[in-house]
């Protein structure tokens, strides 16, 4: 027998309320309405708060608010007689089961980018506005273009969306806390270094820090501002001389991180940023291309400074683990493996007795996630899809779609944990029931792309994209694909999402030592089921006996056995079979002494060699 749920009830990180409130009519309406005041023909809406970041606070959950979509990425282009959602293909399926398509077009981002849609849409002498707050100067630019071509124009102004907004949420401002400097593996002087030099390299006398992400990296910091991510909202100014100045949206920081930083920073709040950028007159700064808004730009500009739009060097810095956060996230993987076997020895028999729903499944494993220690969140909203809602790629069940797991189906769970040494993200897809041929077909070559990555040995400076087709290529043998990158980066105790690193058709920045990365290749059968397999990966050198370059490969950090009942070992050559069975007894050998006996002897016939 299996061990029990852990005991509740407690505190969840998850709400399964339905985001499809049917409500876009109205509040597009009222958006309308704020555009004829305002003496505008449309307005921007995009998925993004002032830093650009992936996951954002409440009250910037504006294209929800507006239209009912919850996805991470997507742009709202509402004009007075039309208007649009476009999205991404991992959306093209989620967004139209939660906009009113009736007013709104959902459009694939492979088929027309909001820019080409206004291009079509906007009429000759209508103005489009936009949040400057919301745009970076290179999407302002591309918007200007599209406008231009229409014989329209843009036009800064306040968000109309908020204007409309009834019953907004307040900003957050939770406890900003010291990341300690054993988890962190360098003092943040240390950092702050290495960054000026690179500032000096690139001939600019201060950085804009208007990544959170970034902000918490180079300051060993963190905070709760942001579901899912342990982020403290605001800004820093780095001069290469003199104190920083930290903008912070919270008021409550710990003392003992305001000790740590007093001789290299002030801290103040976010409401003095803009005296801040005020006294950057004569200097040159480096605004971040990413996430700098265009109103930061116009601001430095304004203040007599010249703004240098461009990378930010502690993206790059940031995506390098160093030896403490390699540690941190081994023994993050390990904990949250024994955790993720507990849930799918339970999983097995829950599913098999019947009645399991989706949202059930979630919330128990949470509950074997808190139950294992150290859990601070969840990384992501947890994705957990039976039969056709795991072909939706990034579908986040509510209360309205749970669905009860059949016998027959596939069910696939996305999920991932914040530990306090490390980050997670796990995606596994079990048979329930006896499964078919086509569904084992395609779970293997998902499984074949996804050993590929992991047996990867490629010279140093090669790219994601280089690397991206060895995920594909046994999809593509049948005439099958996915359409969503095969690897995104990681962050330590940071974003799950993580740049620049990526596996990608579109990857190019190049592997190094110490990048996390997901391996996560996939195939939808549109209404019928869904697979995804994914580890995360660490890149790190290899030598080969007599080779001539030096080479990378990559360790797999996660730790969870694939559906052996999904597997067609006649579609593996015995080079895959080997890598399965070695990585299946590492499992095995790693989690058993962590595990409850009932979920051991689960372990151990889940692991049980492909040849047997």
């Amino acid at each position: 027998m299996t061990e029990p749920r852990p005991p509740q009830p407690r505190q969840r990180f998850q709400s399964f309320d339905d985001p499809s409130h049917r409500k876009g009519a109205e509040r597009i309406e009222a958006l309308r309405a704020a555009l004829r005041e305002h003496g505008i023909d449309g307005f921007v809406v995009p998925r993004a708060d002032e830093h650009q970041s992936e996951y954002v606070p409440a009250d910037a959950e504006r294209l929800a608010w507006l239209t009912g979509f919850t996805g991470s990425a997507g742009t709202a282009v509402i004009l007075m007689e039309s208007a649009a959602l476009v999205v991404d293909g991992r959306y093209t399926l989620q967004a139209p089961e939660q906009v009113d398509t009736g007013i709104l077009t959902v459009v694939p981002l492979a088929e027309s980018t909001p820019e080409a849609w206004i291009g079509v849409n906007l009429k000759r002498d209508q103005v489009l506005g936009y949040d400057p707050w919301l745009h970076t100067p290179d999407g302002l630019a591309r918007l200007e273009r599209a406008a231009t071509r229409a014989g329209g124009a843009v036009r800064a102004v306040p968000n109309l969306v908020d204007a409309v907004w009834a019953g907004r949420p307040r900003a957050p401002a939770g406890p900003v806390v010291l990341h300690p400097d054993a988890l962190c593996g360098e003092a943040c002087t240390d950092k702050i270094a290495r960054i000026r030099a690179a500032l000096a390299e690139g001939g600019c006398d201060a950085l804009v820090i208007s990544d959170p992400h970034n902000l918490a990296w180079a300051f060993n910091l963190r905070g709760s501002d942001v579901g899912h991510t342990p982020l403290a909202l605001g800004y820093a100014i780095l001069p290469r001389e003199g104190l920083a100045r930290l903008f912070l949206v919270s008021p409550e920081v710990d003392p003992a991180l305001r000790a740590v930083l007093a001789p290299i920073a002030e801290i103040l709040p976010r409401a003095e940023l803009d005296d801040g950028l005020g006294s950057l007159a004569g200097v040159r700064v480096r605004l971040d291309a990413a996430t700098g808004a265009v109103a930061l730009k116009e601001k430095i500009e304004a203040a007599g400074g010249t703004a240098d739009v461009g990378k930010d060097p502690i993206t790059g810095m940031k995506a390098v683990k160093n030896a403490a956060e390699i540690a941190g996230a081994r023994a993050a993987h390990v904990r949250d493996g024994a955790s993720v076997v507990r849930f799918l020895a339970w999983l097995d028999g829950a599913a098999a007795a019947g009645g399991l729903t989706e949202i059930a499944a979630v919330e128990a494993l949470e509950d074997f996630r808190a139950a294992g220690g150290d859990l601070r969140e969840v990384s992501f909203p947890t994705i957990s899809g039976s039969g056709p809602n795991g072909a939706i790629v990034h579908y986040r069940v509510s209360r309205a779609t749970d669905r009860t797991v059949r016998t027959g189906e596939l069910f696939l769970i996305d999920s991932g944990a914040q530990y306090p040494d490390g980050t997670t993200d796990i995606t596994r897809t079990v048979a329930v029931g006896t499964p078919s041929a086509e569904m084992r077909d395609r779970y293997t070559r998902v499984l074949k792309g996804h050993v590929a990555i992991a047996r990867a040995v490629f010279p140093v400076g090669t790219t994601g994209a280089q690397i991206d087709a060895f995920a594909r290529a046994p999809l593509w043998q049948a005439g099958l694909d996915f359409d969503h990158g095969t690897g995104h980066g990681v962050g330590a105790f940071l974003s799950v999402h993580e740049g620049p690193q990526r596996i990608a058709k579109t990857g190019t920045v190049a592997l190094e030592p110490g990048m996390i990365l997901s391996n996560e290749p996939g195939y939808y059968a549109r209404g019928a089921y869904g697979i995804r397999i994914e580890n995360l990966v660490l890149v790190e050198p290899r030598t080969i006996a007599g080779g001539e370059r030096p080479m990378l490969g990559f360790e797999t950090l996660t730790l969870a056995p694939y559906d052996r009942r999904l597997i067609q070992p006649d579609l593996l050559e015995p080079e895959e079979r080997a890598w399965i069975d070695a990585y299946h007894a590492r499992v095995r050998e790693t989690l058993a002494p962590r595990v409850d006996a009932g979920t051991r002897d689960w372990l151990e016939r889940a692991t049980v060699p492909l040849a047997d």
